[in-house]
């Protein structure tokens, strides 16, 4: 990320940052650390004061109207103690459990989340939970805006202030993100099928996804089901969390040949069809449910130091770089032996996403984005992608977690994240 300043002294919101922070979208990143012991408020309030507010501009900056109409990051003294707070949690009948005060932190979340920001201060809040849960002594709470920058530049800024627990002296560590050997070493043939595999089917699947992106965008809609109601606000919703085995997901990847998102994502779907049908026995398996799947634009093969993202020219800048997918869910119909044979929903996942990386039609939507709001204004790209939004079912996302344990100072804490993956998406 190359800071650029403008005649005014200020630097300018990118598109995405403005596309985020509008009268139709206000997005945050919501971000959890765990501790084994007990929280030490003089040390988190000295780590954000020195090592969290310098990581980047964007933490000690306010987002205001430029002289000629355009959005621009202004520079402002931060209060620290206006950012962070203390809540207290306590059961009707006076102290309360663990068991009571995740519950409690499950409530806490969805409230911090629909609330917006105090005007006049940068986008970004810390929540310090000092009640014990059934998994952990103590809870932060990071929620930062999406206009400072996406999942990965955001879980980089969080790891910037950690070190590992074994031995400081030490990296930290991510999962690797080469796909399989053997899913890449297939038999071909050489020859009419290998140039019709590698130039006109990707021009095809380019026309078609573009297309495709533009209907979904406009027209055309998912189905009303258990997973979509068709209202214009994305409330109610609530906060569950379920754990896998990183370990049992290898496994089936190994098995199968794919990647470790293509298991995850297919164990998503078969979730989704098996909610779809618990929530309304009657309901139709079949209907027109997709996905928007985040992917991550930029060229790494790992993950990244804070320094490098910061550099100019960096490979994988500081802030939003991504796009979506549009992945269809797979259908079941009825009678249909799928649900028997769960693997499918994996194989199928592969298929689809594998086809959508290896065409162009998330770059000609970024352009088409880019002349909106050339040609109209920001306003209007924001709406386009709310609309995109509410037109989809659901949204998949995830960031890589670090594989060691991770300490702050001399205290051990588990760095809890929303899937470990061989490759990063936008959170």
């Amino acid at each position: 990320m190359e800071l650029i300043i403008d005649a005014e002294g200020l630097e300018p919101v990118s598109p995405a940052g403005q596309y985020f922070n509008s009268k139709v979208m206000s997005v945050s990143v919501l971000a959890m650390l765990e501790f084994e012991i007990p929280i030490d408020d003089l040390q988190i309030m000295s780590l954000i004061k020195d090592v969290f507010l310098p990581i980047n501009p964007r933490f000690s900056s306010i987002m205001v109207v430029g002289k000629k109409g355009g959005r621009k990051w202004k520079k402002v003294e931060v209060n620290v103690e206006n950012h962070v707070h203390f809540p207290c949690f306590s059961s009707p009948e006076g102290s309360s459990s663990p068991s009571d005060n995740d519950s409690l932190l499950k409530s806490y979340i969805l409230q911090i989340a629909m609330q917006p920001y105090p005007e006049g201060q940068p986008l970004w809040e810390i929540h310090i939970i000092q009640c014990p849960t059934s998994e952990a002594q103590g809870t932060l709470i990071f929620k930062l805006h999406h206009a400072l920058g996406d999942g990965y530049s955001l879980v980089g800024a969080l790891l910037s202030c950690l070190q590992r627990a074994d031995d400081p002296s030490l990296p930290v560590t991510f999962p690797s993100v080469n796909n399989s050997s053997s899913v890449n070493k297939d038999n071909r043939n050489i020859g009419l099928r290998k140039v019709l595999s590698s130039c006109f089917l990707p021009l095809v699947d380019t026309v078609r996804d573009f297309c495709w992106s533009v209907l979904k965008s406009t027209c055309v809609e998912d189905d009303l089901s258990p997973i979509r109601c068709g209202s214009e606000k994305f409330r109610p919703f609530s906060v569950s969390t379920i754990t896998f085995s990183l370990d049992r997901i290898k496994d089936i990847k190994s098995c199968l040949r794919v990647t470790i998102n293509d298991v995850i994502t297919g164990v998503i779907f078969l979730a989704t069809r098996l909610y779809m049908q618990r929530a309304s026995p009657n309901s139709n398996l079949s209907t027109n449910s997709t996905a928007l799947v985040l992917l991550n634009t930029r060229n790494l093969r790992d993950y990244k130091s804070l320094r490098d993202m910061v550099r100019p020219n960096s490979k994988s800048p500081w802030g939003n770089n991504f796009a979506f997918l549009h992945v269809p869910i797979p259908k079941v119909k009825p009678g249909d032996s799928q649900f028997s044979d769960p693997l499918k929903f994996v194989h199928k996942a592969r298929e689809v996403i594998k086809r959508k990386r290896s065409s162009f039609g998330v770059v000609l939507t970024g352009k088409l984005l880019e002349i909106m709001k050339k040609c109209r204004n920001a306003e209007v790209v924001a709406k386009h992608i709310s609309r995109t939004l509410r037109n989809s079912s659901m949204v998949i996302s995830n960031v890589m977690g670090p594989l060691e344990k991770l300490s702050l100072e001399s205290r051990r804490n588990d760095l809890q994240l929303c899937g470990k993956s061989e490759s990063s998406c936008a959170s």
